[in-house]
């Protein structure tokens, strides 16, 4: 059986060989983003999803904040470089999406509906999550590569003064984008067996 849609996710991988041969224009690719999370569902059609968009030199002082902020962490020597490489990569990239979620938004549905009020942080984080397979989606059926990154909440304040982002906006991850250097590993699955029961 032949299903458009579950071969196009199959391109979604984690590619962290990413560089700058990327033919789209950041207007393009600003395009493409925003097209995937106003698509993508949330709880009670909350949209409670927030997006920054770095390009270019943004993109660079983006990961060099990371890269700075986590220097306080490292053991040693050794462990500083290995992180600063691994940084360095993702800077190699394009762009980077900063996927925030609006807390005040949050905070007002659960008043609005005391009823789920518990429910709604869940809520949110399951529209983030959602909104990132989205557009990680979407660029990858564009052929650009990108992997899911999580530095907050170490950079969080850092990051809402550099940008000047709203207080109540709360960073969840940031998706870091480019040209596909070098293919994604071979990915492995467990057995459907111990995931998946059905009952007829």
């Amino acid at each position: 059986m032949s299903n458009q849609f579950l071969e196009l996710i199959q391109k979604r991988r984690s590619i962290y060989a990413i560089g700058r041969n990327v033919q789209h224009s950041p207007e393009q690719l600003t395009e493409i983003i925003k097209s995937a999370i106003k698509h993508s569902p949330s709880a009670f059609n909350s949209q409670t999803a927030r997006i920054v968009m770095l390009f270019n030199a943004e993109h660079e002082k983006f990961w060099n904040i990371v890269k700075e902020t986590l220097k306080q962490f490292a053991a040693n020597a050794e462990a500083a470089a290995k992180t600063d490489a691994k940084i360095n990569g993702f800077a190699a990239g394009v762009g980077t999406v900063l996927f925030f979620e609006d807390q005040d938004l949050v905070k007002n549905l659960q008043e609005q509906f005391p009823l789920y009020a518990q429910h709604f942080p869940a809520w949110s984080e399951h529209s983030t999550a959602i909104a990132q397979f989205s557009t990680w989606t979407a660029l990858a059926v564009e052929g650009i590569g990108a992997s899911l990154q999580h530095y907050n909440p170490v950079i969080d304040d850092k990051v809402h003064e550099e940008w000047q982002i709203p207080a109540h906006w709360k960073l969840r991850a940031q998706l870091v984008f480019g040209s596909i250097e070098a293919p994604a590993g071979e990915k492995t699955y467990m057995d459907d067996a111990e995931r998946f029961k059905v009952f007829k």
